[in-house]
């Protein structure tokens, strides 16, 4: 393929997200695009095609990859139908409602011979990048705790996404990428998981959820995620057996951040005999450190651009390279989360295997 052609299927606000990506890239070309509400699409840019009907556009000469970007039910029928059309295959996430929908999905893909893959961009995150390093360049030591923090104060889910029926709820929403950018630090298997997943201020729907992971070394990772904190903001905390790495973002001050590791310059032998009286009462073990014994440096300098999703699928065409999102990826990432739902239902520990 010479070209990239693309008809992106639903223009609503992620359409429009995407056209605006696109045109950034000089090898490819966004031919047409479809929605069902024709107003959608009165700010189209000049010469791209307008469709109203799923078939006009899959059928549509002048597409060869199909970027879906409608409702997550109507993922599994576009997706086959782009596949049946012989056009390449970009789908968001999350790629199917169940692992069963994205395997027939996959296997209409390899029988057509297309290329499929899901646009989970949030591993190229400036937040998370920094933190990844931290684990995989042994920054912090042996690493027993990660923890992946999204608060937000606006409470009330949008759109289709408060409906059950139509793969509403946050873990869909921001669950699958905060889950595939953990799965993603480490190549540790996962052997339980467990999750608490709540309907706060939304009757049908989840607004919040922590989901717990536990890895065969003994590593701890959580993720924790509500639209009701009222204390806005994104973090990471990962701590290791020789530094803590910290990375917080505040979305009401100004986009405040704190990013740091901090050491300790030795480790006590014993807990001091001394008493310390605190604000909070007396302790030996919390009383506060002495006078220099913690320091900081910086976290890596990672760079990070959602933007790098799209040039890195630009190449894997034109090499026919693996893509960054690879199918048993995405696979196991729907896998997990069924193991955290039922989880969530049982209210007990789930063993997993992949």
């Amino acid at each position: 393929m010479t070209d990239i052609k693309i008809g992106i299927l639903g223009y609503g606000f992620m359409g429009h997200e995407h056209m605006n990506l696109l045109r950034r890239l000089p090898e490819i070309r966004v031919t047409a695009i479809c929605d069902i509400v024709p107003s959608q699409m009165d700010d189209a840019p000049e010469g791209v095609k307008k469709y109203t009907e799923m078939d006009e556009l899959i059928s549509d000469p002048e597409v060869n990859t199909v970027l879906i970007v409608v409702p997550n039910p109507l993922h599994k029928e576009a997706s086959i139908k782009a596949a049946r059309a012989g056009k390449n295959i970009i789908c968001e996430k999350p790629a199917a409602l169940t692992v069963a929908d994205f395997d027939e999905m996959t296997a209409e893909a390899e029988k057509a011979g297309v290329r499929f893959t899901v646009h989970q961009q949030r591993r190229h995150d400036r937040d998370y990048l920094p933190i990844k390093a931290v684990l995989q360049q042994g920054l912090i030591g042996k690493p027993y705790l990660v923890r992946s923090m999204m608060y937000g104060v606006n409470g009330n889910m949008h759109d289709w996404h408060i409906y059950p029926e139509m793969g509403g709820g946050m873990l869909y929403d921001w669950g699958i990428h905060l889950i595939d950018q953990i799965l993603n630090m480490t190549e540790e298997k996962v052997v339980s998981v467990y999750a608490d997943i709540k309907k706060v201020i939304n009757q049908d729907v989840d607004d919040y959820f922590l989901l717990v992971f536990k890895f065969e070394s003994g590593m701890t990772a959580e993720i924790e995620l509500g639209t009701y904190f009222l204390t806005p903001k994104r973090g990471w905390l990962a701590c290791g057996d020789t530094g803590t790495a910290i990375l917080d973002i505040d979305f009401v001050n100004g986009m405040q951040e704190t990013r740091k590791i901090v050491r300790t310059r030795h480790l006590l032998e014993n807990v001091p005999g001394k008493i310390t009286m605190t604000s909070a009462g007396p302790t030996r073990s919390f009383g506060p450190p002495e006078p220099g014994l913690l320091y900081e440096e910086p976290l890596p300098e990672v760079p990070g651009d959602e933007f790098d999703w799209f040039k890195g699928y630009v190449k894997a065409i034109k090499t026919g390279g693996e893509f960054e999102i690879t199918i048993p990826q995405v696979r196991r990432d729907l896998l997990i989360m069924d193991a955290f739902r039922e989880s969530a239902r049982t209210g007990k520990a789930v063993v997993f295997e992949s």
